[in-house]
């Protein structure tokens, strides 16, 4: 038996239904016709029953996966590990991460253009600390899944 579903048909066009059920019901003598059986909109019911969802836009999605690339380095998640309990200066961070100081710089300038670290001079020194607090709920999720390893 042939089943044609005209649901989405039927929520796009109201009164439709009606009009194509009757024509059907009409012509139904057609041997043709005969075997079809109509689907109803209750599947159209279920789903507006269907709570919507907020969903954030591709083009924000787009930027935030641009961050997360700025994150996904283990010296960068180091630092940033650092950067949530207190500030550092580069020298401290290059030192924990056993990298170079001109390598721990370019870290800190890469996540520092995607807004996550701010930088506060106190006299020769530079320190670095974390401007976006969400940031700890990221870490959180890390260390939750990978610190046992």
């Amino acid at each position: 038996m042939l089943a044609l579903d005209f649901s989405k048909i039927y929520s796009a066009l109201p009164g439709l239904e009606r009009s194509l059920e009757s024509r059907l019901i009409k012509t139904h003598r057609d041997p043709f016709l005969a075997s079809v059986k109509i689907k109803t909109s209750t599947n159209a019911k279920s789903e507006s029953l269907r709570p919507k969802l907020k969903l954030t836009s591709l083009e924000a999605l787009a930027e935030a996966a641009e961050c997360l690339k700025a994150l996904a380095h283990p010296h960068r998640l180091r630092m940033i590990q650092m950067l949530l309990r207190d500030r550092y200066t580069v020298g401290e961070l290059a030192k924990a991460c056993e990298i170079p100081s001109h390598m721990a710089s370019e870290h800190l300038r890469l996540m520092q253009r995607c807004g996550f670290l701010a930088s506060e001079k106190d006299g020769r020194k530079v320190f670095y600390q974390v401007s976006q607090p969400m940031l700890s709920n990221i870490m959180d999720c890390i260390e939750h899944r990978f610190a046992a390893k």
